[in-house]
């Protein structure tokens, strides 16, 4: 009877190496159990509030745009990294602050709406991105001068494509959800963007003055992140009442 057995285990194992779908593929994200839940409109709230940087922020680092006359030309003055932009009293510019955990099976439509990522004056705006999983994302280049686009997601089909002078936007979609996809232009090695992707409506990117707001939030227990390009990530956990608006802070330090 061992010898039976093994020769089975043989074969079962020989069949699950030959056979796709005798184990699970590994995703992205975790489909959660049970019923697909729908927002009650009557007990939605609020999260919203600030990013500050705590003490001065770094010099600004010129960009050398050295042997692109072209770009010199559409930035007379000095081009600068935008990885650390500030506002008054230290409020803190493209920090991406998102729900990462706690929605559950909530179902969330995407926009129809492209959301816009542009390459003018030789840079990529805005430095951070953020849209919904299956929502059009539309890249247009506004220089009169040749880009080319390229992405570098994990959970994505990755593209590398050129972007012609005042041509058609170039089009695209991602199906998974993932942080922070950089992207390049291969023909100016400076310009970066980050694209944020999610299965739900409920993230923000900062501007100079520092404010997210995230409305039409369930009532719920949640993990609120908030992601900055030099200084990491901070989370935070949120209880959230029924048509509760809740006030949080996250502060980094320079």
């Amino acid at each position: 009877m061992c010898g039976g057995a093994f020769r089975l285990l043989s074969i079962l194992s020989a069949c699950c190496i030959g056979i796709a779908g005798c184990s699970k593929p590994k995703t992205s994200q975790s489909v959660p159990a049970g019923p697909v839940l729908h927002l009650d409109p009557k007990t939605v709230g609020e999260i919203k509030g600030m990013i500050v940087l705590q003490g001065a922020p770094p010099p600004p680092q010129k960009i050398l745009l050295s042997g692109e006359p072209e770009c010199v030309q559409l930035n007379p003055g000095s081009l600068v990294s935008p990885a650390v932009v500030t506002g008054a009293n230290g409020a803190l510019a493209n920090v991406a602050v998102y729900i990462k955990s706690g929605l559950g099976n909530y179902h969330f439509d995407a926009p129809q709406k492209p959301a816009e990522l542009e390459q003018k004056n030789c840079m990529y705006q805005p430095r951070v991105l953020a849209l919904m999983t299956s929502q059009p994302l539309d890249i247009q280049n506004e220089d009169p001068i040749q880009h080319n686009v390229h992405p570098t997601p994990r959970e994505n089909p990755a593209f590398n494509m050129t972007q012609v002078i005042h041509g058609s936007p170039i089009q695209t979609t991602f199906a998974n959800p993932e942080l922070a996809i950089r992207f390049m232009c291969n023909l100016h090695p400076w310009m970066r963007a980050y694209v944020f992707v999610f299965p739900h409506p409920y993230f923000d990117v900062t501007t100079t003055d520092g404010t997210f707001d995230l409305k039409n939030v369930p009532p719920g227990i949640y993990t609120i992140e908030a992601w900055q390009e030099k200084y990491g990530v901070q989370d935070q956990k949120v209880i959230l009442a029924p048509n509760e608006t809740k006030s949080i802070s996250f502060l980094f330090k320079s």
